[in-house]
């Protein structure tokens, strides 16, 4: 028992950690940096963390039940996935910076549903179910080998993404309070955008040729 909730607790903290992968900082810095406050930006980072939590169960949770590890012919194309999205996100964020002052001709509402927020939220529920569905592989692979029940391994996971979460959240938050003073004067605004498209592009092109 004390092993087990041992390797919860470690869930929670590596889930944090995982948060702060290279591709999903680069992924998730697109929408950050058009985010104009703290609130806003820890919101992206929340739901990036529940599409991510809920791709991971849903896929490492029927594998770790049947006691399977992913077929590397799926965990390929969902590595090409992620590659694509970055790129798209990329260009897009690239095509922003050049368009005349997107974000000021863009009228300003709060972030309820149905307004002008929620295509920012819905982006980032979809890159973090993409980046779960790539990372579900290696994660069930970890708790087969070291966890002895399905219900820990449910657990860990379960815990895992929950880290994930909090660990999203909390540096998008962190990261929305420059951002969000930057992103009062077009010109700033308009390098941050090619700044984190270009990473973005970049990084999709190398996770390409890697996949």
């Amino acid at each position: 028992m004390f092993g087990t909730l041992t390797g919860w607790l470690l869930g929670v903290a590596l889930g944090m950690r995982h948060a702060l992968e290279p591709d999903h900082l680069t992924a998730i810095s697109t929408l950050v940096a058009e985010g104009k406050s703290v609130r806003g930006t820890a919101w992206l980072g929340v739901v990036w963390g529940i599409g991510h939590t809920a791709a991971l169960l849903a896929v490492g949770g029927v594998l770790a039940l049947l006691h399977a590890e992913m077929p590397p012919g799926l965990n390929t194309i969902f590595e090409l996935a992620v590659a694509l999205l970055l790129i798209a996100l990329g260009v897009r964020s690239i095509a922003r910076a050049f368009r005349a002052d997107p974000l000021l001709a863009r009228p300003h509402t709060h972030p309820h549903p149905g307004h002008s927020h929620s295509p920012f939220a819905l982006r980032s529920l979809v890159i973090g179910v993409v980046h779960g569905l790539a990372g579900s592989g290696a994660l069930t692979a970890l708790v087969l080998a070291e966890l002895p029940t399905t219900a820990a391994r449910l657990g860990y996971m379960a815990l895992f993404g929950i880290g994930s979460v909090a660990g999203m959240a909390l540096l998008s938050g962190a990261a929305g309070f420059p951002m969000a003073k930057l992103a009062r004067r077009p010109g700033p605004r308009r390098v941050l955008a090619l700044a984190t498209g270009a990473l973005s592009l970049g990084f999709g092109l190398w996770w390409l040729s890697a996949a």
